[in-house]
């Protein structure tokens, strides 16, 4: 497990099930290949190759590792959503839905750029 400190804004995300604001990762434009890994224990969640633009502001993805995060019904806002949580460490990701590219999964993880870093496969 990563031994990292979170700041108070991966805190309320990751630990309270927080929402990182719209378009305000840095993840939204990281477009070489790598891996997106969990920000509290360093698990593989995503292949750069399964990213996508989705117009949401948040990091999208229509698959995910296999067995990197588990699934939860959320009705917090109002509606029922499906939570995505790192199968590792419990950390909060973000919500998957239906909605994605109907010529991959059809699936669109819509994940928290705040509780994700990205490992490049070949540091330039």
């Amino acid at each position: 497990m990563k031994e990292e400190k979170l700041s108070d804004e991966e805190r309320e995300v990751i630990e309270q099930c927080g929402t990182e604001p719209r378009f305000s990762s840095d993840l939204l434009e990281e477009k070489r290949d790598g891996v997106f890994i969990c920000k509290k224990c360093g698990q593989e969640l995503f292949s750069s190759e399964t990213k996508y633009e989705s117009g949401s502001g948040w990091p999208s993805f229509w698959d995910a590792k296999i067995d990197a995060m588990e699934k939860q019904e959320d009705r917090s806002a109002g509606m029922v959503r499906t939570e995505v949580v790192c199968a590792e460490c419990g950390a909060h990701l973000g919500h998957v839905f239906e909605d994605g590219p109907e010529d991959k999964t059809g699936k669109r993880y819509c994940i928290n750029g705040i509780a994700m870093e990205f490992e490049a496969e070949n540091d330039e």
